[in-house]
């Protein structure tokens, strides 16, 4: 039985050089190219989000950013491209050679095109499925069709590993830590969290993690109101906690727990009742925007 035709279609809208994006902030990279993409949904004349792929030569295709256009996620989640930007020139200049990066397998394959540090996830997973759940029963069309546009799935090793990281992650501190560390081997180890990744790994385990995302207007950058709209919602459905997302200059995405607090991932970001700095399983040694970067403590003996 055929799984049918996907409700949303990626339309190119423009392609060339790092030069005709300076908006991207890709000067470093001039040897990559981009196309612009727009998403549109059937019987929706607007596209539902903006996306850049870069790629480098006959290589893979990499999202590098996206926007979303509506308050429902439909693909990926949002990230900017100035914060990746900044991050991976911040890798690039304190990260040993020879590290290895762990990191969600779509920031893992941003780091990999725009550093060259080995990750652990090199190809393209499309795991989880992020679609509105009234689309749920047309899963099968829409991986079909994200495998046509992004190439073939990734090996089955990395398939494994990919499930061992999210086990990393929504397990307590100390023993998620040690997943890490098994995942990452001998070698120096760094991991790279974004505050979207909740809603990916609530996705994936959504047994450990209760949260839920919602979007609000920041009010001619008035904080005070943000936070107070955003405690209400909370208070009114019930969430334990919450941490926030920039959007742009005109809006916020607040991700809500009110089960998993306890796990890594969450212990890791920057919850109304979490001190990530706090931490010592893993090292906090950078922060900008959406991203957390932590070192892994090396399980040797120090010298002497």
């Amino acid at each position: 039985m055929s799984p049918g035709s996907a409700p949303y279609h990626y339309k190119l809208i423009e392609e060339g050089g790092v030069d005709k994006f300076d908006e991207l902030g890709l000067k470093a990279w001039p040897d990559l190219a981009v196309s612009k993409y727009e998403v549109y949904v059937q019987k929706v004349d607007k596209p539902v989000a903006v996306a850049h792929i870069v790629k480098r030569g006959e290589g893979a295709p990499v999202l590098l950013d996206w926007e979303s256009r509506t308050s429902e996620l439909l693909t990926s989640v949002d990230s900017k491209s100035s914060e990746l930007v900044t991050l991976v020139t911040a890798i690039t200049k304190h990260a040993p050679e020879d590290a290895i990066i762990l990191s969600w397998w779509d920031t893992s394959r941003q780091i990999q095109l725009l550093t060259g540090r080995d990750t652990l996830f090199p190809s393209h997973h499309g795991e989880p499925v992020i679609i509105p759940s009234h689309w749920r029963e047309r899963s099968d069309a829409i991986k079909n069709y994200e495998q046509e546009f992004w190439g073939a799935p990734a090996p089955a090793e990395e398939r494994r590993k990919l499930q061992r990281f999210a086990d990393a992650l929504v397990a307590d501190v100390d023993k998620g830590a040690g997943i890490l560390r098994e995942l990452a081997g001998s070698r120096e180890a760094y991991v790279v969290i974004h505050i979207a990744d909740l809603y990916k790994l609530g996705l994936m385990r959504p047994d450990l993690l209760d949260l839920a995302y919602k979007s609000f207007p920041m009010n001619s950058g008035n904080m005070h109101g943000l936070v107070n709209s955003v405690k209400r919602w909370q208070a009114e459905n019930k969430y334990k906690t919450y941490t926030l997302q920039s959007l742009s200059d005109r809006a916020v995405r607040a991700y809500f727990l009110r089960d998993g607090q306890d796990t890594l991932l969450a212990q890791m970001l920057p919850f109304t009742e979490t001190r990530p700095i706090d931490l010592k399983a893993v090292q906090l040694i950078y922060q900008h925007g959406g991203y957390w970067v932590y070192k892994i403590p090396s399980t040797e003996p120090p010298a002497g």
